[in-house]
């Protein structure tokens, strides 16, 4: 998969916040992803992927484009996201997520930035994402809601 790379101080354009605290990178490069962080992360903290085990995480990284907000100097991971895709139709963003310690830098905002500039040249028809609690962090960069009634779910576990 490609890797991409771009510098930050934080929150850009139309971001809620201002910039506090050191710079960051965005980053998909999978040698870099701090896959136990990203897996207490989620399996503690994130009510849609609470209790999920390491094993299946890792074999939900290992299928997908993940990007990872790195901290300059540190190389701490600060932040994740996960896209699913077939890199020519279709693509769905899931499991953002950005440590309580280093939210409200633009963090959450930089990496959906990072997944429209990577996606964007592949042509995709359409990015779909869920959330219960971050609405309007994703209608600041451009997503609505769907008709009522145009997608279906069927519930496997």
């Amino acid at each position: 998969m490609d890797q991409t790379s771009g510098r930050t101080g934080g929150a850009g354009p139309g971001e809620r916040g201002a910039a506090t605290g050191p710079a960051y990178e965005i980053s998909t490069d999978p040698a870099r992803l701090d896959r136990a962080r990203v897996h207490h992360w989620l399996s503690t903290d994130a009510y849609w992927a609470l209790g999920r085990s390491r094993a299946h995480q890792d074999r939900a990284i290992d299928g997908s484009l993940n990007f990872g907000a790195y901290e300059d100097g540190s190389g701490a991971l600060l932040g994740y996201a996960r896209v699913v895709t077939d890199q020519a139709t279709f693509a769905w963003l899931c499991d953002v997520y950005v440590d309580r310690t280093a939210r409200g830098r633009g963090i959450g905002g930089a990496l959906v930035t990072a997944v429209r500039a990577r996606l964007a040249p592949l042509g995709l028809r359409r990015i779909m994402l869920a959330t219960a609690d971050a609405h309007g962090l994703y209608a600041r960069h451009g997503f609505t809601a769907p008709p009522d009634g145009e997608f279906m779910v069927l519930p496997l576990g």
